[in-house]
């Protein structure tokens, strides 16, 4: 098949960017000629991709995602692929995927968290986000099929624009198992470097957005834990331009001390291994890929049920699932189960045996499958 993925921006670091690679360099490595359209990129995934490069002029950030748009209906218009799959907010395709779910749900449940007072006073881009629910609009009516990552997902997608759920098909991420994966060396290097020794129980918060991804409910459920678990510690991993206020956060808190922030890194996997326990009580993710990464390398998770990837875990065994709006309380709580050193090593092999069954590769089996079933039903329609 002569194959476009459609994503304005192409980069080695970002959920979709990640996703976007791995299923560009599966399918050229099955024979398919594969072609990403951008607006920028950086170095192919594979020999055989290549790249058509649409950059038109755009002052705002708004304009850009729009004239961007506007050239990819007018090159797809004009050249002959087999099956398009757009993975952004682009409308000219026959597949789409919301790897970021439904914005709106994103603007009601969590965009409100990201902004600092000034960008509230600026209300938050509004231009941008309403162009941005426009372009879905479109996208999702227009494609003949649609790719969630979640049944969340697909819930939401039925409900908002009236789709059957015959067109949408849920296909959970996947994680690399040979990247991610127990490394208990690893781990001690970053404890000691943290200062954290074999007595200590260390609670890992990994994520862009702290406050989309609720790390000012983990602090405030640190602060009741370490009363029944004063050894606990909590490493803070991520990119987040107003890091300041959670570290203030800390400290009017008194936890200051049990807490590091390392701000962005690109070791995620030895931030894992240095970890017991991963906790991400997000507002809103369609499917976090942390939530994988940490089971494969052996670490449970607590996490939020506006957290897709929340329905592959069952609660007790590889981790926990609280509802929201999560208190500090039943967080707290959680914390508590999940750091009793008993049952630690069965629920660390329980969480790589689920991590097991949602590899990589059989993501990209199953987006590739859906891909080829529409090229085929677009061929015997123009036959």
């Amino acid at each position: 098949m002569r194959i476009a993925l459609v994503h304005m921006r192409h980069a080695g670091t970002g959920g979709t960017e990640r996703y976007l690679n791995h299923l560009a360099a599966h399918l050229a490595e099955a024979g398919h000629e594969v072609c990403i359209v951008c607006r920028r990129h950086e170095a192919p995934p594979h020999p055989a991709v290549r790249f058509v490069v649409l950059r038109g002029p755009a002052l705002t950030r708004a304009g850009r995602m729009w004239t961007f748009a506007k050239a990819v209906e007018r090159h797809v218009r004009r050249t002959p692929y087999d099956v398009v799959y757009g993975l952004g907010k682009t409308w000219s395709h026959d597949v789409v995927r919301l790897g970021g779910g439904c914005h709106a749900t994103y603007l009601e449940r969590a965009h409100a968290a990201t902004l600092r007072p000034h960008e509230r006073l600026l209300r938050g881009g509004a231009w941008k986000q309403r162009l941005a629910l426009v372009i879905e609009r479109r996208a999702v009516t227009r494609a003949a099929h649609v790719i969630v990552n979640s049944g969340m997902v697909k819930r939401d997608v039925m409900q908002r624009y009236a789709i059957p759920g015959e067109r949408i098909a849920v296909i959970p991420n996947g994680v690399d198992l040979a990247r991610f994966r127990p490394d208990p060396e690893r781990g001690a290097a970053l404890r000691r470097a943290c200062g954290f020794g074999p007595e200590h129980a260390v609670v890992l918060f990994l994520g862009t957005g702290y406050g989309r991804k609720g790390l000012d409910r983990v602090l405030d459920a640190f602060a009741a834990l370490l009363h029944p678990r004063p050894q606990a510690r909590l490493l803070v991993v991520g990119y987040d331009s107003a890091a300041a206020r959670f570290e203030r956060q800390a400290k009017r808190l008194g936890v200051q001390a049990a807490v590091r922030f390392l701000g962005g890194r690109r070791d995620a996997e030895g931030c894992y291994a240095a970890a017991d326990l991963y906790v991400l009580p997000t507002r809103y993710d369609p499917f976090a890929n942390t939530t994988l990464e940490a089971l494969a390398a052996g670490v449970p998770v607590i996490t939020s049920d506006a957290n897709g990837a929340a329905e592959l875990i069952s609660t007790g065994v590889e981790g926990a699932v609280l509802p929201e709006p999560i208190s500090a309380g039943a967080l707290c709580d959680a914390l508590v189960d999940f750091l009793d050193p008993e049952r630690a090593k069965a629920r660390s092999e329980a969480a790589r045996r689920l991590a097991e069954r949602h590899s990589i590769e059989r993501c990209m089996e199953a987006s590739a499958q859906v891909l080829a079933e529409i090229a085929s039903l677009r061929g015997a329609s123009t036959a």
